[in-house]
């Protein structure tokens, strides 16, 4: 199955499908207010993101409690940012830095 990757304003969506349609379909469930700008069949059955591109260096640890965020945010940053927030009491740059460093790990 081919992987695709579609962009949208806030997101940078890799997932396999089928076809053009059938990737469209997958971004439009996930982020139905996120209209695509740019669709890339990618030309192998794999993604691969440099640590060291993204400015990650050393050991990543991923934190669940962000990655818990990020999902009930549907990806909206500062949403999952105030949630974490919330949940976990820390300030507004920590917050930020640990739902960001979770965002480039994939969550």
């Amino acid at each position: 199955m081919p992987l695709f990757e579609v962009e949208t304003a806030s997101h940078i969506i890799i997932t396999w499908a089928a076809d053009e349609p059938a990737a469209l379909a997958v971004v439009q469930e996930s982020y139905p207010q996120e209209p695509p700008l740019r669709m890339t069949r990618r030309p192998r059955d794999t993604w691969v993101i440099s640590k060291s591109a993204l400015g990650i260096t050393g050991l990543t640890d991923p934190c669940a409690t962000a990655r818990d965020c990020l999902a009930k945010a549907a990806g909206d940053k500062v949403h999952a940012i105030r949630l974490y927030m919330q949940h976990t009491g820390a300030d507004l740059e920590r917050s930020r830095k640990a739902i960001e460093s979770n965002m480039v790990m994939g969550w």
